[in-house]
């Protein structure tokens, strides 16, 4: 959900800021130039048409993740307010307006480059490092979420946590567009373990790139199978067209981090984790 804001005058540089800086949940998206006399459009953000069955919706199943610089910045400065990122998820507990967001940001990066799905257990958090899991309690009908945080935002004053739509829905607060709500974080050693044993994968991949180009995809192709022991594949997605290039299975955060740092000879330091 990153984007440009564009100030529009020669003094003004462009600035890389968040699309989310100022959303309001159904109300128009003000984008203000750094000049203050002009420069303001307006956008809005939207429910998708498919409905959602709450009944369906399935928690985030906490996992160790590892914490890389992706969407990690400390501090970060947004609309002339600097953010420290808390040094632990760990013990975290805060209670406050929570919002969602939908369709306007449906398909673009969150601040760890991961596409945003509306569909998706996820959430935007303006200190907690990324990614970290937490339990979302709406106080208005105790209905509980387990999302993973994985963007920055919301940047209110009076708002504390961004949710994903699916997540609004099985919180119930999808058409108020806000909701008081209790946050706790939960370490993936902690969780239900049986709850996890079911859900939780246990191999993962590391994706490495993806391109346009599947000319581009095969050269990555083939100087990592020349510089790693793992398996290497090309695996196009529709229907963005894309050819993403992936290592693995891997059987354990500890193979996921090992290989990691061995890709740090390719200059390559912020694979994406997908857990299968």
């Amino acid at each position: 959900m990153m984007g440009l804001v564009v100030g529009t005058t020669e003094k003004c540089r462009a600035t890389l800021l968040n699309y989310r800086l100022l959303h309001c949940l159904l109300v128009p998206l003000i984008l203000v130039s750094c000049n203050a006399t002009k420069g303001l459009f307006e956008e809005q953000d939207s429910a998708p048409r498919r409905t959602v069955d709450p009944s369906t919706i399935k928690d985030a199943v906490p996992r160790e993740d590892l914490i890389t610089r992706a969407g990690n910045k400390n501090p970060y400065t947004v609309l002339g307010k600097t953010y420290h990122l808390l040094p632990t998820s760990k013990g975290y507990k805060e209670e406050g307006i929570a919002s969602w967001y939908g369709t306007k940001f449906h398909g673009r990066p969150t601040a760890n480059g991961e596409p945003y799905s509306l569909y998706g257990m996820t959430a935007a958090h303006k200190t907690l490092p990324i990614p970290a899991y937490v339990k979302v309690t709406n106080l208005a009908n105790n209905r509980t979420a387990v999302v993973r945080v994985n963007d920055r935002g919301p940047f209110h004053a009076d708002r504390v946590i961004d949710l994903s739509y699916a997540a609004a829905v099985k919180l119930g607060y999808e058409e108020q567009g806000t909701a008081r709500v209790l946050i706790e974080t939960i370490e993936p050693n902690s969780y239900d373990t049986e709850l996890a044993d079911a859900e939780n994968p246990r191999q993962y991949i590391l994706q490495v790139g993806a391109f346009k180009s599947l000319q581009s995809a095969a050269k990555l192709r083939a100087e990592l199978i020349l510089g790693t022991s793992q398996e290497v594949n090309i695996r196009p997605t529709e229907p963005a067209g894309y050819y993403r290039v992936q290592l693995g299975p891997l059987n354990s955060m500890n193979e996921v981090k090992q290989l990691s740092e061995q890709l740090l000879e390719f200059n390559i330091s912020q694979p994406r984790i997908i857990a299968e």
